[in-house]
């Protein structure tokens, strides 16, 4: 348990070693929260049993232990009249000019016969992320990646359930939606920007499907790649901090939106929409952390949100905040 408690430091000292591990080619797996306040960093990850991670079918994961078996899955959402309240806010500051797109999140109690290890290890996720006694995380959204000189990211905003009749056009035709879309990718194109070079959009707005225990969802994503500096592994932690917090979870203009978020959520996120990833000496492949529990004093929590723009109707992104609430078998 010494090399689990041993994990936790301070945002810069987790930069400082990104860019030391990334300058010696040494593997490393690292975490940090939204408020930028603490993070995790483990050397050598894969050769510990502790902290679980399958990043694009790389990583520390056990055999699956086989089929997924009968569970208990219950969850308690907020009442509508409490998100129309945070939902309020939201607006208010849309409205004001505050920001144009913000990302509202809620917390969700929620009752299971399954343990975390076990939701992770039945979970199919493109990014999964397990730590002992405080989180799993399922994500299908990628952060950044960084390989032979380039970085991308693939921003995911627009959601819908598969089983509506013609889900496809009705997710792609959303004015809302779309607008909410190009806001975030003019957003990350300009994060790149800060970073990387001849920075381009190779694919705009594609659908992916994804499994939930819900049943199947529609995800639209973008694809956005740049070129990175010479010498770029040298400063992996140091070209990550520089794109914090992700923006497809805070919104535009950072600053501004996340005192507007902190004034609605009234609550701290913790590693909820925080970034982790892993590093194999060469690639270094990132995640949001979305679809995720929590352990805390009291329980479980769920977190899940979505993008709040002046367009938004309260009793649609309150459906979507609760939709996502699933686990991913």
């Amino acid at each position: 348990m010494g090399y689990f408690c041993g994990m936790y430091f301070r945002c810069s000292e987790i930069e400082k070693r990104m860019n030391e591990a990334g300058q010696r080619r040494q593997p490393f797996l690292f975490g940090v929260e939204f408020e930028m306040e603490e993070g995790f960093f483990l050397a050598d990850p894969i050769s510990q049993q502790e902290v679980l991670f399958n990043i694009c079918d790389v990583g520390n994961t056990p055999p699956p232990p086989g089929t997924t078996p009968p569970y208990r899955f219950e969850s308690s959402p907020e009442d509508f009249h409490t998100y129309s309240e945070r939902f309020r806010v939201v607006m208010h500051g849309l409205h004001r000019g505050d920001s144009y797109l913000t990302n509202l999140t809620i917390s969700t109690p929620i009752r299971t016969s399954l343990t975390l290890q076990e939701i992770f290890m039945y979970s199919k996720a493109k990014y999964r992320l397990s730590v002992p006694g405080k989180m799993v995380c399922f994500s299908p959204e990628c952060f950044v990646t960084m390989q032979q000189g380039k970085i991308a990211t693939y921003p995911m905003k627009g959601t819908i359930d598969a089983t509506i009749p013609n889900a496809r056009g009705i997710i792609m035709n959303n004015h809302k939606e779309s607008a909410e879309h190009n806001t975030i990718v003019d957003l990350l194109r300009n994060d790149l920007s800060r970073i990387a070079t001849g920075v381009k959009v190779n694919r705009f707005r594609y659908i992916d499907e994804l499994e939930t225990s819900n049943g199947p969802i529609l995800q639209v994503s973008s694809e956005i790649e740049g070129s990175l500096p010479d010498g770029y592994h040298s400063h992996l932690g140091s070209l990550i901090f520089a794109l914090l917090p992700a923006g497809s979870v805070s919104g535009a203009p950072k600053r501004a939106t996340i005192d507007l978020i902190r004034r609605a959520e009234k609550q701290p996120r913790g590693y909820y929409t925080g970034v982790a990833g892993y590093y194999d000496g060469e690639k270094l492949e990132s995640f949001v952390l979305i679809r995720y529990i929590e352990q805390q004093e009291g329980g479980l929590f769920f977190r899940s949100g979505g993008g709040i723009t002046a367009n938004s109707i309260c009793r649609n992104e309150y459906r979507e905040a609760l939709q996502k609430v699933y686990l991913p078998f």
